[in-house]
């Protein structure tokens, strides 16, 4: 079975004959959701096509057929993408590390009152500021491979703490992750997460085989946190030009709100904290400058000057 196979199986199992119109009688049905036949009629094309399309023995479907199979499905934009992507040729996956312009990270530091973290492939956090940190965890100071945002919703126990609405949250995390499956099927880092996160979560596993898509474009996050209490944020995920597969996650919260004071309060606190470590790491010792060599003619310094 293909991945596009499964995504139309699962598609189609999600919509019920009502939906679509199609008037069933009162007969028991053995098929949860929609069946081949129905879903081939809807999209106009043979059952003996469409059944070679979710066996995975017809690769190359026509973008008439893959618009059609959309209508069909209800797809939203997120899945209607998705779709695309399974169902188109794939180059060979070429690896690279992505780094974010210091530019860019001049711009995060410096938005002190707002959390700001930059997500690359694979949901991996590429980049975050200090509020960001306090708010959520501080990723530069995990393992460089734990450092992504699907793996910490699901895996460490402060996430679940953290967020209010947690299953809503871990499983739009892991539909976004989806969809870089859906874009890079052979990249080996990501197929290696899958795996670790397919073992060691239940929730994960779930979602994953209920094969949905999220693209997260904005939205509101229910928070808590344990030194100021509940704060509601406000994202807006921005794509980075010029910075192919990186997005900028912007939280803010309604001013004069409650959510707002108490952000300000961490904001506060960990502006405090940074300056206090500061202050207690010791101060560095002066270097010892090498004494300057007199040349013939100098005067000698006063120092150096016999007493009378």
């Amino acid at each position: 079975m293909s991945d596009l196979g499964d995504f139309l199986r699962s598609s189609r199992a999600g919509l019920t004959p009502h939906e679509v119109g199609l008037e069933t009688g009162d007969a028991p049905r053995r098929v949860q959701g929609l069946r081949r036949e129905e879903v081939a009629q809807l999209a106009g094309v043979s059952v003996d096509y469409y059944t070679r399309l979710e066996q995975g023995r017809h690769s190359t479907p026509s973008e008439a057929v893959l618009e059609s199979l959309a209508r069909t499905l209800r797809l939203d934009t997120s899945a209607r993408l998705h779709l695309f992507d399974l169902a188109r040729p794939h180059q060979a996956f070429r690896p690279t590390t992505q780094r974010v312009r210091p530019a860019v990270q001049q711009m995060l530091a410096s938005l002190v009152d707002h959390p700001a973290l930059i997500l690359g492939r694979r949901t991996d956090v590429l980049a975050s500021n200090s509020l960001a940190d306090a708010l959520l965890t501080d990723w530069r100071r995990l393992p460089a491979r734990e450092r992504n945002y699907t793996r910490w919703m699901l895996l460490d126990p402060l996430a679940r703490s953290r967020f209010l609405d947690w299953a809503t949250v871990a499983a739009d995390a892991v539909g976004t992750l989806r969809l870089d499956a859906g874009r890079h099927p052979d990249d080996p880092m990501l197929n290696e997460l899958v795996g670790e996160l397919t073992i060691k979560s239940p929730e994960f596993r779930a979602a994953w085989e209920d094969h949905r898509v999220h693209e997260r474009t904005h939205g509101t996050k229910q928070m808590t946190h344990p030194e100021v209490g509940p704060i509601t944020l406000r994202f807006e995920a921005l794509e980075l030009p010029g910075d192919e597969g990186q997005t900028l996650f912007l939280y803010t919260t309604d001013p004069g709100s409650r959510s707002s004071d108490n952000l300000r309060l961490l904001a506060l606190s960990r502006a405090g904290a940074a300056a206090a470590e500061a202050a207690s790491e010791p101060a560095a010792e002066p270097a010892d400058l090498p004494e300057t060599p007199r040349t013939a003619g100098d005067p000698p310094s006063r120092r150096s000057r016999p007493a009378r």
